[in-house]
């Protein structure tokens, strides 16, 4: 069975005075992609920090990161965030959408963290979803409890979105789904099974969600936008690469081969290969 690996090495919260691990620039952010994609990834999920490493939604810095990721990882799936969390506004959170990655991230409500909250009423839902359509950039629905898959189905009836579908399920938020066999076996259940899904552990649950999903062939999301430790007990800060292998070791053991980008772009999911796009 082929395992998606969708590989997310910064995000929106971790810093350098959280860990000096975590790749700001756009030259760390290309290194360690890179390095990813020689070890073997399906998709690079990206988030763009400015020159002070605050999360930015600016053009010409995901322009940059798109750009080095695009050369030095040919084929890679690539999918931008379109996080609200420091920029709310749809023109900031939207912009990314224009430099045509293959896919975009799409949080399918609001959600409470254990210390601030990610707002995403209905209408701008719609919004950056119908944009994307219009770009022809494929959601990457994120979900963080049940509610949240019966929203990203119910665009998909309202044919706002378009096929092939992918799923990012992450467990053990405060406020959502746990990392448990049960929580992991309702939120597949509630997913087609002709879509393509992959499962995300945050903090202490990545290596637990990690083992389980592999276990039963599933797609696992892994790096330090979701936990910056290499071990439970938070003794020493992770290296994107370490945690990588990890999954790499947990897939030998399974005999689970990896997915790869080809196989799943050419389900429809290509954007990266365009040459018209502005950056």
């Amino acid at each position: 069975m082929a395992i998606m690996i969708n590989f997310c090495p910064t995000g929106m919260v971790p810093t350098k005075a959280m860990t000096p691990l975590v790749p700001e620039s756009p030259a760390e952010i290309i290194e360690q992609v890179h390095e990813a994609f020689e070890l073997g990834i399906t998709i690079a999920h990206l988030h763009a920090r400015d020159g002070a490493g605050v999360p930015t939604w600016k053009k010409e810095t995901y322009g940059l990161i798109f750009e080095g990721v695009r050369k030095h990882c040919p084929g890679l799936l690539i999918c931008g965030s379109t996080s609200g969390r420091n920029s709310p506004e749809f023109e900031k959170r939207s912009a990314v959408i224009e430099l045509r990655p293959d896919m975009a991230s799409l949080t399918l409500s609001s959600l409470n963290f254990s210390k601030q909250a990610s707002v995403n009423p209905p209408d701008m839902i719609v919004k950056l979803v119908l944009k994307m359509r219009e770009y022809g950039v494929h959601p990457e629905f994120e979900c963080f409890d049940l509610g949240m898959i019966n929203f990203g189905k119910y665009l998909i009836r309202k044919e706002m979105a378009d096929p092939p579908y992918y799923w990012n399920i992450l467990l053990g938020n405060i406020a959502g789904l746990q990392a448990t066999p049960s929580h992991m076996g309702i939120a597949q259940n509630e997913i087609p099974t002709n879509h393509y899904v992959a499962f995300a552990g945050l903090g202490k649950s990545q290596l637990t969600t990690a083992a389980m999903a592999i276990s039963q062939g599933l797609g696992v999301r892994i790096g330090i936008e979701d936990n910056i430790w290499w071990d439970r007990k938070q003794t020493r800060y992770a290296r994107n690469i370490e945690l990588l292998r990890r999954v790499h070791h947990l897939m030998e053991i399974h005999e689970q081969s990896l997915m790869s980008s080809e196989k799943l772009g050419a389900k429809g999911l290509y954007n990266s290969q365009r040459s018209d796009v502005k950056l």
